[in-house]
């Protein structure tokens, strides 16, 4: 994507997805790198010095970032429960803002995000980064064409093993953004969403927790209604998993790798009640730089982002459903 027009973006923390979403940013057609901010010492000219980015601008305090006239959009990759305070603050300060999933922890939080975004007409999405891979289209192309029927059934799966290098994600109760719900869940519950045309009406769950209080490994389901369920597990006990399966009155597809990096083949596999089956592999794409591209576009063309701050609520409304539901054992309206 070229364009006469970059938007100059900042990072807003040092953390591990700040090294992956960094080459997106530099890489995008219509973007400019110009700041990185963390709040531990050294940490922001760290990273630039390990992607080998020169002339950026390195900051050991945010608030020198949010102060930066050069930084028109700010990637917000700060723990799950720090999203509803920083996100405001960057919208506060004149700043488009991209906050890495999940978009808060509850519902009034988006509402203090939303107000401020709107009160100064700047634009704001939650960063779910594999929304934006092709594969994901060729998935409603094949919806759309009939070719499964009437969905009736999503099973959406994902886990990887947990390492020492990530032990912070269940050093903090599930109330307070630790643990798998917050972490890998919300893909799930989101791409559950994805597939039905209305928002689930009730949730199911259960969950296995550590000495600090966070879910390690999660299963349930979500009831969109008229018999129509989604099924989910997700955690940090199993080996790496990443897929989705829809089952419709016709047939079903399974995706085999939702998170393809860039240099993943993106396999569909999908069949019909008539015994044809067929496998796709599909062209490589980088969703980190698309995504990165979309939302910049949007912001020089002041157009709606894919993914709207409604979705953001029923997302976070259906996993604080689910909350509920592990916390009681009982069938939760969502």
């Amino acid at each position: 994507m070229n364009t006469t027009r970059k938007v100059r973006w900042g990072i807003l923390g040092a953390a591990r997805m700040s090294k992956v979403m960094l080459p997106a940013i530099v890489a995008a057609g219509n973007t400019e790198l110009v700041a990185v901010a963390s709040r531990r010492p050294g940490a922001a000219a760290q990273l630039l010095a390990e992607c080998g980015q020169e002339n950026v601008t390195a900051y050991d305090d945010p608030q020198a970032l949010l102060d930066d006239p050069k930084v028109e959009a700010v990637y917000l990759p700060l723990a799950n429960e720090e999203h509803g305070e920083w996100a405001p603050k960057v919208l506060e300060h004149g700043k488009h803002v991209l906050v890495e999933k999940p978009m808060a922890l509850q519902l009034e939080d988006i509402d203090r995000i939303e107000a401020a975004a709107r009160e100064r007409n700047l634009k704001v999405m939650e960063g779910f980064m594999y929304r934006f891979h092709p594969q994901h289209r060729r998935v409603w192309n094949i919806i759309e064409a009939g070719h499964l029927g009437t969905i009736r059934s999503v099973r959406a799966t994902f886990s990887f093993p947990m390492t020492p290098a990530r032990l912070y994600r269940i050093s903090r109760p599930l109330e307070q953004g630790g643990g798998a719900l917050w972490d890998i869940g919300c893909y799930a519950v989101h791409c559950c969403r994805f597939f039905y045309d209305h928002e689930p009406e009730a949730a199911v769950a259960m969950a296995k927790f550590n000495e600090h209080g966070a879910d390690t490994s999660v299963a349930g389901a979500l009831d969109f209604g008229d018999g129509r369920f989604a099924t989910f597990d997700f955690g940090f006990e199993r080996a790496r998993r990443a897929e989705y399966e829809i089952i419709g009155t016709e047939g079903g597809l399974k995706c085999h790798n939702v998170w393809a990096k860039p240099g993943d083949i993106p396999l569909l596999s999908w069949w019909t009640g008539d015994g044809r089956l067929h496998e796709e592999w599909l062209p490589t794409a980088d969703h980190f730089r698309l995504e990165i591209e979309h939302f910049s576009h949007c912001i020089l063309t002041d157009a709606p982002p894919a993914l709207s701050l409604d979705d953001a609520r029923g997302n976070c409304r259906a996993l604080n459903a689910i909350v509920a539901a592990i916390r009681t054992g009982q069938r939760t309206p969502v």
